[in-house]
């Protein structure tokens, strides 16, 4: 059999989005090794580009290398791979930029960024993530498992002796007592929008708190105990640990976070003055499964050579090279040469669920509060209060569209910390003084009005009126925009539950040229429409938001939109 030619090109982790992708694009950086082997057999050359989660990289280089080696042919054609190691999150935002989509807090490509033809990132959760962001046509190949870490709560020695390791076993729910005490633990994370072992953790540690006593209450307070020490970058939180033993540096320092058992090892292997204990808190959090996704469009002879690398690994002699960069094979197992932690479980319990087995919706619960938890802006929230919104809705019990609505709202509030600016109107027609919006609290910090906020939303009733949508969006923009504040994401968040059916205010084309001559590229101001039910117009809702920005969600099921308003929320895009 002829040799094939191989080369792999190696990514450092770096936050920027654009320079990291940008390797698959450029030949720069170093090279974990080259060949380009004469081939005089091969009719022809099939290129391969393989973008690998950093920290396996090494593991797929070496087994294409070899395979490169013993001749790697498909059809009679010469097979080039060029392996890339690339931080996920990287290929994610290139992969959403291509097929539509919008992740909270992984941001946008710059510049002409490729895709590669095989993907492995270390998470099905970065696929899952795609699809529930928009990108329906997006159906990769394959996405079985060619490698395993699970997810652990790193802990300094000295203080994970403190709670019992490693003897004793830790649960989630009990490690949400610990940050949530009056002397809490110092936990902290890698950005959960960003890094696939953070959401993890965080989705575990969410689902304890959420099954406990005021779990509301006990999730909004873990997500700002972990804000208080998140970073966005792995080596950055990783920092953050204790450089020393005593008493002094060890309070001041972060006292845990949830890594990849990969990282924790290869934390403790660079022989740190305070080493790292693995603890495996249970419920266990879904580990990182690393997918191998083929991805789509690029073409029968590609696919046969994907195919083709996928089986080389997953044989048996994959196992030890896994071992050698501390990670496990896809069922848990390990190679030769794997030390586990100390503590570890056997490999037939090391793990929980696969990854891939994700709630989609639990996800984006996670990834969403997260964002509105750790982020601030300046937005009015506009309720609609017509007749309309009386109607029972049978999914929820019978209650009306409007105390879902105003439920969705609540729940919100509490996600949004004192650095929030917040205002409430409500909207209907004819509310008095010939308008149809009524203000019932002018935006200002949550620091001094989350009290009356939450009043004001208690009081909220419907009318018998009809929806005066045009008058309100064009006066709720011109307030917002009028104090206008530059270091804010400046929004409105609107519920509705109609179309527009007020016969004495604006039509649609006069609302949208007055938009259009008032908005302003310096003064942005974002809108998002949420429409609840059958009767909304979608195009009618699109209109106003293709000039103002921002974007329109619409669900028929109204118990629905406390996801759709968090969802929204989140993604809203930072003021140019």
């Amino acid at each position: 059999m002829s040799p094939g030619r191989h080369r792999t090109r190696t990514n450092i982790r770096t936050a920027g989005v654009a320079a990291a992708v940008g390797v698959l694009v450029i030949a720069a950086g170093g090279y974990f090794g080259y060949r380009q082997l004469a081939s005089p057999g091969c009719s022809g050359q099939v290129e391969l580009a393989v973008a690998v989660a950093t920290e396996l990289a090494p593991a797929v280089d070496a087994a294409a290398t070899e395979w490169a080696n013993e001749g790697a042919v498909v059809d009679g054609s010469c097979v080039e791979v060029s392996v890339t190691a690339a931080e996920p999150v990287e290929i994610a935002a290139t992969v959403a930029a291509k097929h539509g989509a919008i992740l909270a807090g992984v941001g946008q490509v710059n510049g002409a960024a490729v895709s590669p033809d095989v993907w492995v990132p270390d998470s099905s959760a970065w696929l899952l993530r795609l699809r529930s962001g928009g990108a329906t046509a997006f159906d990769p190949g394959n996405g079985a498992s060619i490698a395993r870490s699970p997810v652990v709560l790193g802990v300094p020695e000295p203080i994970a002796s403190q709670l019992g390791w490693p003897a004793q076993e830790l649960t989630w729910s009990a490690l949400v007592g610990q940050v949530n005490s009056a002397k809490p633990l110092k936990a902290g994370t890698v950005n959960p929008t960003r890094d696939a072992a953070g959401l993890s953790g965080l989705l575990a540690l969410s689902a304890a708190a959420a099954a406990g006593q005021d779990g509301q209450a006990a999730t909004v307070g873990a997500l700002r105990a972990l804000s208080t020490s998140s970073a966005n970058l792995r080596q950055e939180l990783l920092s953050k640990f204790p450089t020393a033993a005593d008493s002094t540096t060890l309070a001041r320092s972060l006292g845990a976070a949830a890594l990849s058992e990969e990282d924790l090892l290869s934390y403790n292997a660079r022989k740190p003055a305070v080493p790292l204990a693995a603890l495996y808190p249970e419920p266990a959090a879904n580990p990182l499964d690393y997918p191998y996704a083929v991805l789509p469009g690029i073409g029968p002879a590609k696919a046969s050579a994907a195919q083709m690398l996928f089986d080389v690994l997953t044989t048996a002699s994959f196992k030890d090279r896994l071992a050698l960069s501390s990670l496990r094979a896809p069922d848990g197992t390990w190679g030769a040469g794997f030390s586990a932690p100390a503590g570890a479980p056997s490999p037939a319990a090391d793990g929980g669920n696969a990854a891939g087995d994700l709630d989609p919706l639990a996800v984006e619960r996670a990834v969403s509060s997260w964002s509105i938890a750790t982020q601030s802006g300046r937005m009015l929230c506009v309720i609609d209060v017509s007749g309309s919104m009386r109607e029972p809705v049978a999914s929820a019990n019978g209650v009306s569209r409007q105390q879902v609505t105003l439920d969705a709202a609540g729940r919100g509030l509490h996600l949004f910390d004192d650095s929030w600016q917040i205002g409430l109107w409500e909207f209907s027609t004819n509310l008095g003084s010939g308008r149809d919006y009524r203000r019932l609290v002018e935006i200002g910090p949550l620091s001094s009005q989350r009290s009356e906020l939450e009043q004001a939303l208690a009081q909220i009733q419907p009318t018998r009126g009809d929806t005066g949508l045009f008058d309100t969006v064009l006066a709720a923009y011109e307030a917002v925009q009028e104090d206008w504040d530059e270091g804010q994401v400046n929004s409105i968040v609107l519920f509705t539950d109609g179309k527009n059916d007020d016969d004495n205010g604006i039509s649609q084309q006069q609302l949208i040229a007055e938009l259009e001559r008032i908005k302003d590229p310096e003064r942005p101001v974002q809108v998002v429409l949420i429409g609840i039910g059958a009767d909304v117009s979608k195009a009618e809702l699109e209109s106003i938001t293709e000039v103002t920005g921002g974007g329109s969600f619409i669900t028929e099921d109204p118990t629905k939109i406390g996801d759709i308003f968090l969802k929204a929320i989140a993604l809203r895009e930072p003021d140019a």
